[in-house]
């Protein structure tokens, strides 16, 4: 299958994004002072739960990267 121009670059762009916006997720949960993700210096369920979300986000955001990666440069 041969991805267009267009969708390669497209999910090489989502792949990217996906890393900025769950890495900057990942700080603010580690730095969270509200008392969601730790209770006396321990992680509570919310904290597991979004890391979690967080590790299977940056996982399909790279793999989605890339496919898009290598759609861009099969269109070359």
């Amino acid at each position: 299958m041969k991805l267009s121009r267009r969708v390669s670059w497209f999910l090489l762009a989502f792949g990217a994004w996906s890393w900025v916006v769950w890495v900057t997720f990942a700080k603010n949960l580690w730095a969270d002072a509200s008392g969601l993700a730790f209770d006396h210096s321990r992680p509570t369920a919310y904290f597991w739960v979004h890391l979690t979300l967080a590790i299977v986000s940056f996982i399909l955001g790279t793999i989605i990267g890339i496919i898009g990666l290598r759609g861009v440069r099969a269109n070359k």
